[in-house]
């Protein structure tokens, strides 16, 4: 299958206003200066090209470096979901039989997610097949989960570092008497919210890494998982309808007229999650996104220009990190969908499929068994 290499584009704008604009700045500032040098400072405020931005900014480079935030050592290391599935695998040592009566090279689709390429024949001539298949759909999920899980964390500790920057620099405006305290207390209320997040993103993703560790049977020998920086990228675009049509007369064929009938109802649901999703993910990455950015854009101009207040940049920078969170969450969402799909065309029936805008990717709806 064809990727497109491509990130969020938001990603990269939030990271550029965090070198250009207060609200990037680190949370650990080097101490506030006296009263009487911030005043002189803000009294010259003009002779910076973004005012008080670039005077945080040259406190943060001038500053001791800060000690990052310890985590804890990876022990595993799972860089892509072939790895995971592999890893599955050797949890159950019963797999063994029908991997060598399918042969290395199917073993191999099945390990990529490339299960559309199999043979459906495979289904009724290769015993505990289904079991093998369920495996590598679980590991691959859960793995799923714990990289968009540990993506969104990133995310929203960037935005907390904005907040907090965009606190102190309220502090410091109050100290020298530019803003009330009113107007700090809203700056520190969005510091507040902003480290909520982050306390609940790191909650999910402990665990989903925990789940990915079970998953794969290794709990109590591994505690935490090296994991890549980012969900792999959407196809350009989704496999056609006739496409999955003539796959899903070919599973059909191979399964008793019982199995066939269910099978053909998972494939509808599966079906129809699978192309959801993709639109969804793809409409949040394309269109979303970029009017986020192009209005963060716009916001910084204004701010820059003294038309915005950092309130509302606050407020602007707080909107875009949640709809890179949304897209993250719906990129996750199209994985697990696709994941499933595969696996129905292949005569497995999943207990349930992915729900849409969920947030939290977690199924709602049963299966046809």
């Amino acid at each position: 299958m064809i990727h497109r290499r491509n990130s969020f584009p938001a990603l990269r704008a939030i990271a550029l206003s965090v070198l250009v604009i207060p609200l990037g700045v680190s949370a650990q500032l080097a101490p506030a200066p006296t009263e009487k040098n911030w005043r002189e400072a803000n009294d010259a405020v003009g002779q910076f090209k973004r005012g008080h931005a670039d005077i945080l900014k040259w406190e943060k480079e001038n500053a001791p470096a800060a000690q990052n935030q310890v985590e804890p050592a990876a022990s595993l290391s799972l860089m892509s979901s072939e790895e995971a599935v592999r890893q599955a695998w050797r949890a159950h040592r019963e797999l063994i039989k029908p991997m060598n009566r399918i042969g290395e090279a199917n073993v191999d689709l099945l390990a990529k997610g490339r299960w559309v390429e199999l043979d459906p024949t495979l289904q009724r001539r290769v015993d505990d097949l289904d079991e093998l298949m369920e495996v590598a759909a679980q590991g691959r999920k859960a793995w799923l989960q714990a990289v968009a899980a540990r993506q969104v964390l990133k995310q929203h500790r960037s935005a907390k570092d904005a907040a907090e920057a965009g606190n102190e620099l309220g502090r410091r405006m109050v100290s020298v008497g530019n803003w009330s305290k009113l107007q700090q207390a809203q700056v520190q209320l969005a510091q507040s919210s902003a480290q909520m997040n982050v306390r609940r993103a790191q909650y999910a993703a402990t665990q989903a890494e925990a789940s990915l560790i079970r998953t794969l049977g290794l709990t109590g020998m591994h505690t935490a998982v090296a994991l890549p920086d980012q969900l792999p990228d959407l196809p350009a675009q989704a496999l056609s309808l006739q496409f999955l049509d003539g796959r899903a007369t070919a599973i059909a064929a191979q399964l008793p007229r019982a199995e066939g009938m269910k099978n053909g109802a998972n494939v509808r649901q599966a079906r129809q999650a699978y192309l959801s999703s993709h639109v969804l993910a793809v409409s949040a990455r394309e269109e979303v996104l970029k009017v986020r950015e192009f209005i963060t854009e716009e916001t910084i101009l204004h701010y820059n220009g003294m038309l915005k207040s950092v309130w509302d940049l606050l407020g602007e920078v707080s909107s875009q990190s949640q709809a890179v969170a949304s897209a993250i969450e719906a990129q996750r969402d199209f994985w697990i969908a696709e994941t499933d799909l595969q696996w129905v065309l292949q005569g497995g029936a999943p207990d349930s499929f992915v729900s849409l805008g969920g947030g939290s990717g977690e199924p709602v709806s049963a299966a046809g068994h």
